[in-house]
């Protein structure tokens, strides 16, 4: 094998790996970014969901004071 022919095969064999990770990382930083932002959307709607549930037994437990109110004036 002529050495111009062995420098273009070591080149593409270093080459070829260094330039599929080149061309991954801003893919992955991408998706990363994506991720990020839906598990924000997550905690976001979990909170929400928290607080309306939490009012919804603070309408309860108010509901049955006034009741017990109410039961104790008689």
């Amino acid at each position: 094998m002529n050495p111009l022919a062995q420098l273009v095969v070591v080149a593409i064999g270093a080459g070829l790996p260094m330039l599929t990770v080149l061309v991954s990382l801003p893919i992955n930083n991408q998706r990363l970014g994506d991720l990020e932002k839906r598990m924000d959307q997550r905690f976001v709607d979990l909170r929400e969901g928290f607080r309306s549930d939490l009012f919804r037994v603070e309408q309860v437990m108010d509901a049955r004071l006034k009741h017990l109110e109410e039961h104790l004036q008689r």
